[in-house]
């Protein structure tokens, strides 16, 4: 079973990933900021990281540079999830190490697809 961490400051958005992530067979947690979301993946590094860009404390994209220096931080595929939807921001995210980037807000079908285009499913 694969392993994706949710990183989201909204508990809602959370709660519908981890739902449509169960359902796709997924072992999920949870980090409501990318200082407890980089704590997460010290612990145990997770397959996939569904990832906000605006939160509190550490935002996504200073999560994924930190990520991605971490040892095996290069393992993860990484989801941008966010409502940051012009292209500066895309590019950002895609330099920083994202694999994909997807706009909030999104249903089961577009996350699945997004999963299936990077080879998680």
């Amino acid at each position: 079973m694969k392993s994706c961490l949710i990183v989201d400051d909204s508990k809602v958005i959370r709660m519908v990933a981890k739902k449509i992530l169960h359902e796709l067979s997924f072992k999920t947690e949870e980090a409501e900021d990318g200082s407890a979301a980089l704590e997460a993946c010290k612990r145990s590094m997770p397959d996939a990281v569904l990832l906000d860009w605006n939160m509190p404390v550490m935002n996504g994209i200073d999560f994924l540079r930190a990520l991605r220096q971490l040892p095996g931080g290069d393992h993860p595929i990484v989801v941008f999830c966010t409502t940051e939807n012009d292209i500066e921001h895309i590019q950002e995210a895609i330099t920083a190490g994202a694999n994909e980037y997807i706009m909030k807000p999104f249903d089961s079908e577009i996350l699945q697809a997004k999963f299936s285009q990077v080879g998680l499913l």
